[in-house]
């Protein structure tokens, strides 16, 4: 038991954290927002396209804006059938100097690959963040992205360990906040 919770007391979930509680709980239970069939999770898939779209577009246009100047542009894919026979969505920002050198726009991608059991995001390239934080702001600014990596760290691991959610405790229990 963590330190700090009794039987009975009610547990509290960061909202950051809610999301992937929500991920692993659709793997202990093979449901994804409440749908069980492919076909009922591409249509949640497809719902939650509309909810993340203005969010994906905020990202890419506030890059566009502070540092490519406005030069850039975002566009949507849509949803689409992917490669390996899932659905997909991208939304990518492209600009001239990065088309002159012939190198991939930035991605966020949204997808449901044939063989998961729900869908994910992911980036084109990110493994490494810059880290260059000189005074308290800085660092606390940090923060989502600090998050952010951590909690894709874990979800990464359950990956590995071939989708067993069983180990972050919390989806042990049985609740989905």
């Amino acid at each position: 038991m963590s330190a700090g919770l009794w039987r009975g007391q009610a547990r509290r979930v960061h909202s950051y954290t809610a999301a992937l509680q929500r991920h692993f709980a659709d793997l202990r239970d093979g449901t994804h927002g409440g749908a069980t069939a492919r076909r009922d999770k591409e249509r949640v898939f497809t719902a939650e396209l509309t909810l993340i779209d203005p969010h994906a577009r905020d990202a890419l246009d506030g890059i566009n804006t502070d540092l490519l100047l406005g030069t850039g542009k975002v566009t949507f894919t849509g949803v689409r059938r992917s490669a390996d026979g899932g659905i997909e969505a991208l939304w990518a920002l492209s600009w001239p100097e990065q088309q002159t050198a012939a190198v991939s726009p930035v991605v966020i991608r949204a997808y449901f690959g044939a063989g998961f059991h729900h869908p994910h995001l992911q980036s084109g390239t990110v493994a490494d963040w810059p880290l260059n934080v000189f005074d308290e702001e800085q660092a606390a600014a940090e923060l989502p992205t600090l998050r952010a990596m951590a909690l894709a760290d874990l979800h990464n691991l359950v990956f590995h360990l071939g989708g067993d959610w069983r180990l972050v405790p919390a989806t042990l229990s049985g609740q989905t906040p």
